[in-house]
Parts: C-alpha cells; sequence; structure tokens
C-alpha cells in the first residue's frame, strides 16, 4: 500500500517502520469515513483502538513501576489516570499531526472532526494498537517512553500539589471517563461558626464525607476521604 505523505511523517516521527501498512491505514480511518465507501468491509479504527488502550495502559504502568519504585499502588493509579486522559491523549495526537492523517466522512469532515479531542484520543490509542499488532510490544514501549515520560515525571512531582478534589475528578475520568458530584449534607451552627457537610457522589453512591467550617473545605475533605478509600488495599 502506497503510503500518504501524512503518514510517512508521521511513522518518521514515532520512529516506526510499519511492515503491514494497512494497519496504519485501518488505525487512522474513522468509521464514518468507512461507511461512506461502496465496500462494506472497509476497515476503520475501532478493533484496534480497543486493543490500543489496553497496551497504552499496559506501557505507562510499567513505565511508572520501573521508573519510581519509591510510588505506592494509589500514587501509579493517580499518575497513569491523569497521563493517559482524553485530553493529554489529544495533545499528543496534535504535537503528532494524527489529524492531517484520519480519514474522516463528510459529516465529521464539516464538523471539525480533525480537531476534536475525542476523536485524536482515539486515533492514537488505535496507532498504538496497529504498532502492537505489527511489531508486538517491544516496538510500543521505547515510542510510549518517549511521548509520555516527561508528562509521568510532572506527575509524579505534583503529588502534593495537586489538591483532593482534583485527584479525585482525575483519577475516576481516568478510569471511568466520569465525575463526581458533591451535595450538600448539612450546615449548622451560627453564621461565624458554621459547619458544612459535603458527599461526594459517583454513579448516585456516595464514596465519601467530609465536614469543614467552608463548602471548600468540606468539599476537600469528602474527597480526600474518597481517595483514601479507593486507594487503600
Amino acid at each position: 500500500m502506497q503510503l500518504r505523505e501524512c503518514e510517512v511523517a508521521l511513522c518518521q516521527k514515532l520512529d516506526h517502520h510499519f511492515v503491514r501498512t494497512d494497519l496504519l491505514r485501518e488505525a487512522l480511518t474513522h468509521k464514518s469515513y468507512s461507511n461512506e465507501q461502496d465496500s462494506n468491509d472497509m476497515p476503520f479504527s475501532e478493533r484496534l483502538e480497543f486493543l490500543g488502550d489496553a497496551v497504552l495502559d499496559l506501557a505507562v504502568s510499567e513505565h511508572i513501576f520501573t521508573r519510581y519504585s519509591q510510588l505506592p499502588e494509589g500514587e501509579m493509579t493517580r499518575v497513569r489516570a491523569e497521563v493517559v486522559r482524553e485530553k493529554g491523549l489529544a495533545t499528543i495526537a496534535r504535537k503528532l499531526d494524527i489529524g492531517a492523517c484520519l480519514l474522516l466522512g463528510r459529516g465529521e469532515e464539516r464538523s471539525g472532526g480533525r480537531q476534536k479531542d475525542s476523536l485524536l484520543a482515539d486515533a492514537f490509542e488505535a496507532l498504538l494498537g496497529a504498532i502492537f499488532t505489527d511489531a508486538g510490544y517491544a516496538a510500543v514501549t521505547p515510542i510510549v517512553g518517549q511521548l509520555f515520560s516527561e508528562d509521568i515525571a510532572k506527575s509524579v512531582k505534583c503529588k502534593f500539589g495537586v489538591d483532593h478534589k482534583t485527584r479525585l475528578q482525575v483519577l475516576l475520568q481516568g478510569r471511568h471517563n466520569r465525575t463526581p458530584s458533591y451535595f450538600m449534607v448539612s450546615a449548622e451552627g451560627p453564621d461565624h461558626e458554621r459547619l458544612y457537610t459535603v458527599e461526594v457522589r459517583f454513579d448516585d453512591q456516595a464514596i465519601g464525607q467530609g465536614s469543614g467550617r467552608t463548602k471548600k473545605a468540606a468539599e476537600q475533605e469528602a474527597a480526600r476521604k474518597a481517595l483514601l478509600e479507593m486507594e487503600s488495599p
């Protein structure tokens, strides 16, 4: 298969030469484009995206585990969730100019699909799935290390700089692609000594409760309690 100019440039940036160039094209083909073709069996990226998601999690986990032996399980989970979230993957995809290579249907093209975080993040995961299928896990790890090592290092250093609410949000968004909500349980005492109690919920389930002299303080305490529960062995 003859590679397009943008695909050649992408391979150079990744430092990976595809043996099976059809895998690269499949990773860059959105379902909307495939649906518009005369042939009903044109491969598109979703299966490779599924594989790439798992490969990325493993490669990032191995990088963190190997290079940061002092981190406990909960902190490793936090760091991984922060660096593999959709926005971060889309940022990397933009650096690689993956958007220019995407094959999109007319509707996605008109709606600015080449710049959508969701499409870019999905395409990046599909690309990793294609590299894994083409050359194995050993070909993926140096690419992940090159692209993610700086973000991982920053996340590790931010251990004490990220507030509990932010940490909880990043953790849940990374694991489930959804965020928690906070609800006031009670506000007791006179105005100058008011004690607020807040509950944090996820999927309609209470996962932490905290109290404080301000609503913000109560929310932070609720998030802290939730993190302790989630990160406990």
